[in-house]
């Protein structure tokens, strides 16, 4: 495939083809993102309608992160075998179905049943075609990097304008009209993506490791569970978390067995050969817990324990939209001008400051607005640092390998989402008063801390891949 020139679009076409492709791409993980913070501003109209309780409603959202991480390489080696649109289209029919289900929930269960499992499993095979096709389509790094920055800005932005959005609608109808939207916005973004042409042709005979899958899908969630249940009972935790760690452990051995048997395992060990990717995986991991664990202890901590309704708590987080939205869409002309690790690591630095200045106003001030100065800083880092961390691990491998690495760089930057709320969520939800608040933001940044320090050791100039990684 031809380099493609920068500013074009995919395979050298013009800029409204270019747009064409991506509109339907970047509204997806938009509507993805959202779905993960939209329900924080809706806890209380959620738990007083369901009649059920905030660490109900948590245990909903964090399932629902959890379902997309636990299933996100799967879906991303199913594009291999199906076909990446096809898997595109067939993840968003399960997501709407999900939040046509969502919006009737006459409880908690159902809701569940819905949101954390139908639209878990519609986002693991839908994202990771975004990011495979996103990477083949657009070949230089420039163009890349402009590409990923519009994926990456509207991913943001769903993130952080979720609880504006959610709040508005719950506000203004109800949170069940919030899962409506989501319904309508699937339909628009199945309608624009017949632009949308796969540049490689399905494997049909290519096997799929089913064994790989479960014990990938089994670890991921014992260990979550294991950090839920950490304020219930202490036997229970470390008996999930130790049994979630064998459980992974299990999965290697399983994928190396099946890698010298000359079999396709559901992903190579030689994905981790690559220190590069390795760091960038690790920045994502970070990223994803901090903002999603920052939206949610911070929406939980206004609502019950300011009393601020779903409108209010939305307004306030406009702080971290607008930041993110700012940096996001600059990501092509920063990208021209410094370093990916500069800016990953500007990234974790602002978002760490933000953190702690939310800490320190939150604690001294009465005011709705205190929240506002950190949030914008935070939403300045993410979106300084989404893009390049995107870039350097889909970029660390030739697109013969794009199926792989998408689906694992995915389940890791979703699995930081769902630890993200759990452990932050966790500590919260024990007694969510301004002790709690702090220690749970105060966690937050010290992951990001160890975020940062990743950052520092990725290399100043990274070498754009064109060819597989050797196997191992």
């Amino acid at each position: 495939m031809p380099p493609t020139p920068a500013g074009a679009g995919p395979s050298g076409q013009p800029r409204r083809i270019a747009r064409r492709v991506l509109a339907p791409l970047a509204l997806a993980q938009f509507i993805c993102s959202y779905a993960g913070s939209n329900m924080n501003v809706m806890i209380n109209d959620i738990r007083k309608d369901l009649d059920t309780t905030v660490q109900g409603v948590q245990t909903v959202i964090t399932l629902f992160l959890l379902t997309m991480a636990a299933l996100m390489i799967p879906g991303g080696k199913l594009t291999d075998r199906y076909g990446r649109k096809r898997c595109f289209l067939a993840g968003l029919t399960v997501y709407g179905a999900g939040a046509v289900l969502s919006a009737l929930a006459p409880g908690l269960v159902v809701l569940g049943l819905g949101y954390s499992l139908l639209q878990g499993v519609g986002t693991a095979l839908l994202i990771p075609p975004v990011y495979i096709l996103t990477t083949l389509l657009f070949t230089d790094l420039t163009s890349r990097a402009k590409a990923f920055g519009t994926v990456m800005a509207l991913g943001g932005v769903g993130a952080a304008a979720g609880p504006l959005i959610g709040g508005l609608i719950t506000s203004a109808i109800g949170w069940r009209a919030a899962f409506v939207f989501q319904a309508a916005v699937v339909a628009v973004i199945i309608a624009l993506s017949r632009h949308v042409r796969d540049p490689l042709p399905p494997e049909p005979d290519r096997r799929f490791d089913a064994g790989g899958a479960v014990l990938s899908a089994a670890g991921l969630v014992l260990v979550v569970l294991g950090i839920l249940a950490a304020d219930d009972n202490g036997w229970l935790t470390a008996g999930l978390l130790v049994l979630g760690a064998l459980v992974l452990v299990w999965l290697l051995r399983w994928v190396r067995a099946k890698e010298r048997s000359g079999r396709e395992p559901l992903f190579s060990i030689s994905l981790f050969h690559d220190r590069t990717s390795n760091l960038g995986l690790v920045t994502q991991h970070a990223q994803w817990l901090m903002l999603m664990g920052v939206s949610f202890v911070v929406a939980a901590y206004l609502q019950v324990v300011r009393g601020y309704d779903a409108i209010e708590t939305g307004v306030i987080f406009t702080a971290a939209t607008l930041g993110l939205l700012a940096s996001s869409l600059a990501a092509e002309r920063l990208v021209e001008r410094w370093s990916q690790r500069a800016l990953i690591m500007t990234g974790f630095a602002g978002t760490v400051c933000g953190i702690c200045l939310l800490i320190a106003l939150a604690s001294g001030s009465q005011s709705a607005w205190a929240s506002t100065p950190g949030l914008l800083l935070i939403g300045l880092g993410c979106g300084v640092m989404l893009t390049p961390s995107v870039n350097v691990v889909q970029s660390s491998f030739g697109e013969e390998r794009q199926g792989e690495i998408s689906g694992l760089s995915r389940s890791v930057s979703n699995l930081g989402s769902s630890l993200g709320t759990a452990i932050a969520g966790t500590i919260l939800v024990a007694d969510p008063a301004a002790g709690p608040y702090a220690v749970a933001l105060g966690t937050l940044a010290f992951i990001g801390l160890g975020g940062l320090g990743a950052a520092a050791l990725l290399p100043r100039r990274q070498r754009q891949a064109t060819e597989a990684r050797p196997q191992a």
